[in-house]
């Protein structure tokens, strides 16, 4: 992908899982630059600018974050819980992506303001489909605030 601010911030610790992601993405004309982190740390670093991406502080939020829920660290919930109720994040489309189907889990992200939940399929054609499908819908067809 290419330079330039990042449409879409992947939080995915399973290498395989990002992997799949970033080859599903790499196909779409909406989709320029994909940032991948390992962890919810890092995810919170990233999206306010600190640490080791300090270097941020002029860039603009990424346009969409894919979100795993399981995440070492701090977790998935825990980064959603933040990046919501921050001003400054909380307009960004959150998705969640992730492989529990746990009801507690799919209700405690949707009471913190998650904007889609998805569960990660298992199949390697659905998962790349379903990952298409989200980066069109969120990249293309809605409407992000703009302020």
């Amino acid at each position: 992908m290419c330079d330039g601010p990042v449409d879409i911030l992947l939080v995915d610790d399973q290498a395989s899982d990002a992997e799949l992601a970033l080859h599903a993405l790499r196909g779409l004309e909406s989709v320029r630059r994909v940032h991948v982190v390992r962890n919810g740390a890092d995810a919170l670093d990233f999206l306010f600018a600190r640490g080791v991406f300090a270097n941020r502080k002029d860039e603009p939020a990424p346009r969409l974050i894919l979100l795993d829920l399981k995440l070492p660290r701090v977790s998935g919930i825990e980064v959603l819980d933040v990046l919501k109720s921050d001003p400054q994040t909380r307009n960004i489309p959150v998705i969640a992506l992730t492989s529990s189907c746990e009801a507690c889990d799919v209700e405690r992200c949707y009471d913190l303001g998650v904007n889609s939940y998805v569960v990660k399929p298992v199949d390697f054609s659905a998962f790349t489909e379903t990952v298409q499908r989200i980066a069109q819908y969120w990249l293309t067809t809605n409407e992000a605030p703009v302020c």
